[in-house]
């Protein structure tokens, strides 16, 4: 777990440190300087480019975390790398060339309950094919066991660009038309920095040959196409619904409440840079061990991290929607329903890449696309009765039901399992310190209240982690820290 904690460490840093980025954009720069409705036209556009992404993508950045390990010489490595670049044209391609004979009809179904959004169509499949592109460079970074840098790109940079690009709104530099002109560029800039990263950490040298194993590749990709992005597929088609239910703005809504419960999975987001290759690795070598030893560990570990910050997020939200947009504030339940799903699918550790990396890959993608059937069946009926309520809350549920069935699937193929008897502890120390924490406030300044409600919080929390033992990573860290400040 050494090089994990180290560059999970370096991940987390770097993602909590985006996050506070976006946070002022999400919940203060885009609500002042950009307006309810283009805020929501430009999560609407963002979020529908991310349900087309993993189809663009094809598969590849999995493809090459689950096979690189397993190739031994560097001429087959080269081919695989190869290959990588142009599988996703055999999507994109064919897209791009329907999108253009048929942009017309696509966009008026896109636009169909908010015309804004009628003009702008096309940045959705561009910033698909940028992020597509994206991630597959990463992925070559990642087996490389290198993710920080790449980790800075996918989570820094885009939110840096779009502090400097509202900044230059509100300064009427641009104009918000401009600001998603310019926002899409900043994905192809990212996408290219990205690349001559990962050229630097290897550098093949490309060919048209495939790899022996091609047929391999190309079917575990056909399978993995979906089943990789299956969580966040799951909120994106929320955003994506709600504005075929409700006036657009309502997805600016929806995309606070989301934000902010999303904090809990920071840790996870780090973690899962560098993990997922390692558990690959684990799987080629038939390291049952490993494999299990590292399961439990994630688990834990992230339930003690995420646990934190799904306290810290819900025991402090009354306070930080008092210091956004009144209309906001219909977010709260949002948030808890969120954390939750979150908090949840993180106390899986690395369950998924368990799966995506072993021969049981193909149960991914029915799983897949009965969660993305499911969220969208209860979505249209949820969203018309409860609203943004209603689309947290089918995402909830989806959550709840298909990673419980994944943890029994993972239990019943490898006879491994996340959770120990300290996992129930966790938990049980969790939702009691909601129930203390948040019927009361200082009587303070939001600002203020939050601060010394969260210093009390994490105060408490992590001495009483530490004297139950919980994680002996967690532990060392906590005494690590102790040491170097006597």
């Amino acid at each position: 777990m050494g090089i994990v904690l180290k560059q999970s460490f370096k991940n987390t840093i770097v993602t909590f440190a985006a996050f506070g980025i976006g946070g002022a954009n999400a919940l203060f720069l885009y609500v002042k300087f950009l307006g309810d409705e283009y805020y929501g036209l430009v999560t609407y556009l963002l979020s529908t480019a991310n349900l087309l992404m993993p189809l663009t993508a094809f598969g590849v950045q999995y493809s090459i975390v689950k096979f690189f390990s397993s190739y031994t010489t560097k001429l087959e490595r080269d081919k695989f790398l190869s290959s990588s670049l142009f599988f996703p044209l055999l999507i994109a391609l064919p897209f791009g060339f329907l999108g253009s004979i048929f942009y017309e009809q696509i966009s008026m179904y896109f636009s169909s309950k908010n015309p804004i959004a009628k003009d702008f169509t096309w940045v959705i499949y561009l910033v698909a094919v940028a992020t597509a592109y994206f991630e597959i460079f990463y992925a070559w970074a990642k087996v490389q066991m290198q993710s920080v840098f790449g980790n800075v790109l996918k989570e820094m940079f885009s939110r840096v660009a779009v502090m400097i690009l509202l900044l230059l709104v509100f300064a009427d530099i641009i104009t918000q038309i401009e600001f998603i002109y310019y926002l899409t560029g900043a994905y192809f800039i990212r996408t290219l920095s990205m690349f001559l990263f990962a050229l630097k950490l290897y550098k093949p040298k490309f060919s048209f040959q495939l790899p022996e194993n091609y047929k391999e590749v190309f079917k575990y990709a056909s399978y993995i196409i979906l089943a990789g992005s299956a969580g966040a597929i799951l909120l994106d088609i929320d955003k994506f619904m709600i504005p075929q239910k409700e006036a657009i703005e309502m997805v600016a809504y929806y995309a606070v409440g989301v934000y902010i419960a999303s904090v809990v999975e920071i840790p996870g987001r780090a973690m899962a840079q560098i993990v997922q290759p390692i558990t690959a690795k684990a799987l080629n070598e038939n390291n049952v061990t490993e494999i299990n030893a590292l399961y439990k560990s994630t688990s834990i570990n992230l339930v003690v991290t995420c646990g934190l910050f799904f306290l810290l997020i819900n025991l402090n939200v009354n306070q930080a929607y008092l210091l956004i947009d009144e209309k906001y504030s219909g977010g709260v339940m949002v948030v808890l329903m969120i954390s939750i799903s979150k908090l949840y699918t993180m106390s899986l550790g690395n369950n998924g890449a368990i799966i995506s990396n072993s021969k049981h890959y193909k149960i991914l993608l029915p799983y897949a696309v009965a969660m993305a059937l499911s969220v969208y069946f209860l979505n249209d009926w949820l969203i018309t009765v409860l609203s943004m309520n209603g689309a947290a809350l089918s995402t909830l549920l989806v959550i709840l039901i298909f990673n419980t069935v994944k943890i029994g699937y993972v239990k019943k193929k490898f006879n491994v399992q996340p959770y120990t008897v300290k996992t129930r502890s966790l938990f049980m120390l969790i939702t009691v310190f909601y129930f203390v924490f948040y019927f009361w406030d200082f009587s303070f300044h939001p600002i203020l209240n939050i601060f010394l409600k969260s210093i009390l919080i994490t105060a408490s929390y992590l001495l009483i982690v530490y004297k139950l033992k919980i994680s002996s990573e967690i532990n060392n860290l906590i005494d690590k820290f102790i040491k170097s400040n006597q």
